[in-house]
């Protein structure tokens, strides 16, 4: 509020530059608490979460909604002012109430109208406090140049352009904020050169302000300067020196908007009553004009949600968030249309310090509707119509102020329910109600407000997900495929949704069903990582290996470009890279197969899994003896026995010897060295898992006894001499 662009021509500068009082205004109006608020709402914030969330919940009525109210007050309680901004009094607002009415109905439109709102606050506030700071400026007696107004003015915009890029930096965190994804390295350079370019046009600024006036004048000036740097520069820099990213939602909720809420009543007071001195004799009322205030912001924010949430079981939290966001980007929208200092009548209350003044009250004639005189005027009735509507909306209000603290009370059963049956179409308290009963013990209970929670707002999965967890932990999995089935209606093109139903279909004996649930959610989302690894088992297990073989290979890549602190267990990793090489050599592609077979015993060297390493080389050194690559072949082979004997894993040495006998008598080494590492096998043949493989070496190794002649009986005794041999050899 407050811009200007222009010096006004009327009026000479006031004896004293306050608004109020040197104290009420540094503090309020030029944000002199800014940095002990700051600093206590950091530190103390993320161990009492809770608390500070109902505080600032119970300020919002006495600051943050008074304070909407009081632009709507200022365009809409004169019939002048009201036809004066008629395209936003009237046009905007029917478009804003439509949009209104389209979310409601179109919820994927919020996150839209979110990130508008969130975008735009930090700008508001920017504004209000370039207006201010002109404001003070001017009543210090300084008449500022072009020059200096637009430097001063690009040093707001830079300070505001630094967060910004701070807010759209990387994917965001929050679903309800659409971020730009700018590169951290663009955003932080550009961020730098922002900040030298805010101190630059700062200091080119306030210098010359300083010459006209003197330090000493610029007081309120410099100190609402000060808490444009706190607000927007401070945080920033904290950002990029310690990597802290501050939420967006931080700017628009919290201690920073309440500190914006009291600035803007604090100017908006000081206004109404020059104006109300300057156009009647009746003396202005304080209480009456913030009652006023309290109880249309109740009004703005409070029934809407109530009644959309009742009567058209609609979700309070979202129906909350929508009105939010939609009434500030009309208050942004109003309050930047009607508060200008080259406006001459607001020029004249604001820097001039006359009690009265009739100039500015020149034109202001009554010409309000007759409804309208009466709903202000003094009669018995519109009286009784003021206070009953002021009362209700009063207790509507403490009804939800104390509906959200019960919401809050996570570990209180009790409360929880309270709030439920205060307004049971609140996702996030049949959320958290739903918790406390299965925490409790009572399962059913916690089914029945999970269901709430769906009707409440069907297109949002953390219910969702909660009552599919429940339902297949009870093995009720038809009725958990019927969930999927009724919430694709709402989310088509939910990819998460889509593995899961494929999942029950799988779960169900309905394999069909769940290939084509899988590759749905691969037509929505290419990189669903899930629905690439559940496909990929299946055509496996249908025998289609080069299909299956894909799928693996995507999953893999995708899993490698992601974090490591995100990447599934290394075992499970290596698993899917034996897999992907096992249907790569079943569709004859055995040059990719040996790749993967050397990336899956690379990860396991890397992770210390050494049976999967093992495994890994034993297969890759079959592959490579079919090429007549012997001598690769013969370094695996013997690579994979030693990890064997490292681990002491008898089953797996067991079927190694034997994999490896049988390659050398291939391959044509001496009979004895093959015999040598059968006899090895069968010393371990209790640990072959499988009876045929025990009846293979036992007729393996007779045929091959034979061959050997009277030095077999040399090498069953001990036979570790030339299996030493064996795995000396080399090519």
């Amino acid at each position: 509020m407050v811009k200007t662009k222009s010096s006004p021509s009327e009026g000479t500068a006031p004896a004293s530059p306050w608004i109020y009082s040197p104290w009420l205004d540094l503090v309020v109006g030029c944000g002199a608490w800014s940095a002990p608020l700051l600093l206590i709402s950091y530190l103390s914030i993320a161990s009492s979460a809770r608390a500070w969330s109902v505080a600032f919940y119970a300020l919002a009525l006495f600051f943050n909604y008074p304070h909407y109210m009081a632009t709507i007050y200022r365009a809409y309680h004169r019939e002048e002012d009201f036809h004066k901004y008629r395209v936003f009094t009237v046009h905007i607002t029917a478009l804003i109430v439509l949009t209104l009415v389209l979310a409601h109905s179109w919820v994927r439109i919020l996150p839209w109208i979110f990130t508008i709102y969130l975008t735009w606050s930090p700008w508001h506030y920017s504004g209000q406090n370039y207006g201010l700071f002109m404001m003070f400026a001017r009543r210090a007696g300084a008449k500022p140049s072009e020059p200096v107004r637009r430097a001063l003015y690009g040093a707001f915009i830079a300070s505001y352009l630094i967060l910004f890029l701070g807010f759209h930096t990387g994917a965001s965190a929050d679903p309800l904020f659409i971020s730009l994804g700018i590169p951290a390295m663009v955003s932080r350079w550009e961020q730098i050169l922002l900040a030298v370019a805010f101190v630059t046009l700062a200091g080119f600024g306030l210098s010359r302000l300083a010459r006209e006036t003197g330090w000493r004048k610029l007081l309120p000036s410099l100190t609402l300067f000060s808490s444009q740097f706190l607000w927007f520069v401070l945080p920033a820099g904290v950002s990029l020196i310690k990597g802290l990213a501050a939420p967006q939602s931080r700017y628009s909720s919290g201690v920073l908007a309440v500190m914006h809420s009291a600035q803007y009543l604090w100017i908006t007071s000081y206004y109404a009553r020059r104006e109300a001195g300057g156009e009647s004799s009746r003396p202005w009322r304080a209480w009456a004009y913030f009652g006023v205030l309290i109880a249309g912001g109740i009004a703005l924010f409070v029934p809407g949600p109530w009644l959309a949430s009742r009567v058209f079981h609609h979700d309070f939290t979202t129906s909350f968030l929508i009105f939010t966001a939609l009434v500030n980007i009309h208050h942004f929208l109003l309050d930047g249309a009607i508060w200008k200092l080259r406006d001459g009548k607001i020029a004249a209350l604001l820097l001039s310090s006359r009690d009265r003044l009739s100039d500015a009250a020149s034109g202001a004639g009554s010409r309000l509707s007759y409804a309208w005189r009466w709903l202000t005027g003094g009669t018995a009735g519109a009286r009784q119509l003021r206070i009953g509507a002021a009362l209700v909306l009063l207790m509507w209000g403490t009804v939800d102020q104390v509906r959200y603290y019960l919401s809050l009370r996570a570990d209180n059963l009790q409360d929880l329910q309270r709030a439920a049956e205060m307004d049971s179409f609140d996702s996030s308290v049949q959320m958290r109600l739903a918790r406390r009963e299965l925490d409790e013990g009572h399962p059913q209970p916690a089914e029945a407000a999970w269901r709430k929670a769906i009707q409440a707002n069907p297109a949002d999965p953390a219910p969702r997900q909660a009552l599919l967890k429940f339902l297949i932990g009870q093995e009720r999995f038809d009725e958990a495929l019927g969930l999927t089935d009724a919430s694709l209606k709402y989310a088509p093109r939910d990819a998460n949704l889509l593995v899961d139903r494929g999942l029950l279909a799988m779960r169900l004996g309905q394999p069909d069903q769940a290939v084509e649930s899988w590759n749905r959610a691969i037509a929505v989302d290419p990189g669903q990582m899930l629905a690439h690894l559940y496909l990929g088992n299946e055509l496996d297990h249908e025998g289609k290996a080069q299909a299956a073989a894909g799928h693996y290979r995507v999953f893999l890549s995708a899993v490698a470009k992601q974090p490591a602190a995100k990447r599934p267990q290394p075992e499970k990793v290596i698993a899917i890279a034996l897999r992907m090489a096992d249907c790569q050599a079943r569709a004859s592609e055995k040059a990719l197969a040996i790749q993967s077979y050397e990336l899956a015993a690379t990860i396991a060297a890397q992770t210390k899994q050494t049976k999967l390493e093992s495994i890994a080389d034993v297969n890759e050194a079959a592959l490579e003896a079919d090429a007549g690559k012997l001598g690769q072949a013969l370094q695996l082979y013997q690579h994979a026995l030693q990890l064997d004997e490292s681990i002491d894993d008898r089953t797996s040495s067991a079927e190694d010897w034997l994999a490896y006998g049988r390659f050398l008598d291939n391959a044509g080494f001496p009979v004895r060295l093959v015999y040598a590492c059968l006899v090895k096998s069968g010393k371990l043949q209790d640990a072959l898992p499988d009876a045929s493989q025990r009846q293979f070496l036992a007729d393996a190794s007779k045929r091959t006894g034979s061959r050997v002649g009277p030095e077999a009986g040399a090498i069953r005794r001990d036979p570790d001499p030339v299996a030493k041999e064996a795995l000396a050899l080399r090519r």
